[in-house]
């Protein structure tokens, strides 16, 4: 058996928009906890991004 981690959460973030994605990491029983605004710039639009986390 291998090394044994005290891992006890999750974290990422996704950007706002994609609908697809949120809802993915939802039904896998992660939640919102919050939303960085303008967080991110791709070709000179800015996004926002929620941060998500499941606790194991």
């Amino acid at each position: 058996m291998g090394p044994k981690h005290n891992v006890s959460r999750l974290e990422l973030t996704v950007i706002t928009e994609n609908k697809a994605g949120v809802a993915l990491y939802k039904k896998s029983g992660f939640d919102i906890e919050g939303t960085k605004r303008n967080s991110l710039i791709i070709n000179g639009k800015t996004y926002d991004e929620y941060c998500m986390s499941k606790l194991l």
